[in-house]
């Protein structure tokens, strides 16, 4: 045995040292180090306690939240499909909170202004971002120097609901199916312009993606809101929209627009006669608008789950369901994995259309 490791009774009376078994050997400690180490296990034992006082401290925070309104912002003007479904929601996290949730609009540059406003915004959960679809998809192509990123810095909250496009016309133009309308705009090249809301919108998207895949010439003119691109295809100035199908519900049950077909992967059991997009095109299986909500960065966890739940809770309600169903918005409640593994998907459907959009049209003055 080597004599440096030799068993040997613990020693006494040192002023500088103290006796140390480690697995039944005698070693020697300094005072000094045996009192830092005491000192730093009192540091993490203090650390681990402020950490569990604070880490409780937010959970009955998000029990009480909220004690004061909820801004919701929606990145889009007032009237069309995401301002509809935003205000569904905030009309029921009110009467659940007993605190006022109202939309504020910020529209503009492909959702990118109502980001900065929310993304700014204190991360309390008193400000919280109705975000769409064209933000996760479209903006990180459009503006790869934009210095936010949805997925990236924004808190995940929860999946609200998807939407089909939907492409219609006036009766006055005299087309019937999406198939007819291709022939109509092939013998106009470079007449035709559609309305799409918001430059690098999914409806924008949409018309481009048509554009491409059935080899027309027309034009895409970007309006900041529903109401203004419904007014000019009224006036004759405009002859095609896109949108959500909720914003242009109202026109097609009222016999002012005729729509032709819608964006999702099935016909709609509400609206059984009409076709899908791809039953015509068949390489653009799908068009969808979907909303998420997301809180600023830093958004606490606790509270950021408890608007999740509740959020939850609201689009579950028997009568908010209907509500949706009456609007053709459907709801997918998601976890947070699950809510990003589905925008990755719907990234990686539209950068293709994405990446051959060269030009974006003032609407007309």
């Amino acid at each position: 045995m080597n004599k440096e490791l030799r068993r040997h009774p613990r020693q006494s009376g040192s002023a500088s040292s103290a006796g140390v078994q480690v697995a039944g050997l005698a070693c020697e400690m300094p005072v000094d180090r045996r009192r830092f180490l005491i000192g730093m296990r009192t540091i993490a034992t203090i650390g681990s306690g402020t950490l569990a006082l604070a880490s409780s401290w937010r959970s009955a925070l998000a029990q009480s939240y909220p004690t004061a309104p909820v801004k919701v912002i929606v990145t889009t003007g007032a009237g069309g499909a995401p301002d509809v479904i935003a205000r569904i929601v905030a009309e029921g996290l009110s009467h659940r909170w007993g605190q006022q949730a109202f939309v504020a609009n910020h529209p503009g540059a492909a959702g990118s202004i109502g980001m900065k406003v929310a993304g700014s915004a204190p991360a309390d959960g008193y400000t919280l971002l109705f975000a769409l679809s064209s933000s996760f998809v479209a903006l990180p192509e459009i503006a790869k120097d934009y210095p936010y990123d949805l997925v990236r810095d924004f808190v995940s909250i929860g999946f609200v609901c998807e939407q089909p496009m939907a492409i219609a016309v006036p009766p006055s133009l005299g087309v019937n199916t999406l198939g007819e309308l291709i022939d109509y705009v092939k013998k106009r090249p470079g007449e035709i312009n559609v309305a799409v809301l918001s430059r690098g919108g999914i409806p924008h998207l949409t018309s481009e993606w048509i554009k491409l895949a059935a080899g027309l010439d027309w034009t895409s003119i970007n309006y900041p809101g529903t109401p203004a691109g419904l007014s000019d295809v009224m006036g004759g100035r405009v002859q095609v929209i896109m949108d959500g199908l909720p914003s242009l519900a109202g026109s097609i049950n009222g016999g002012t627009l005729k729509l032709l077909a819608v964006g999702s992967a099935q016909r709609l059991p509400n609206r059984p006669d009409t076709p899908t997009i791809a039953e015509t095109l068949p390489a653009i299986p799908r068009a969808l608008g979907f909303f998420a909500v997301m809180g600023p960065p830093g958004t606490p966890a606790p509270i950021a789950a408890k608007i999740s739940d509740d959020l939850r809770a609201v689009l579950n309600e028997p009568s908010t369901k209907k509500r949706f169903e009456d609007i053709a918005s459907y709801i997918h409640p998601m976890s947070g994995a699950e809510l990003l593994a589905y925008i990755r998907t719907e990234q990686a459907l539209w950068k293709p259309v994405i990446e051959q959009i060269s030009t974006f049209k003032a609407a007309p003055k």
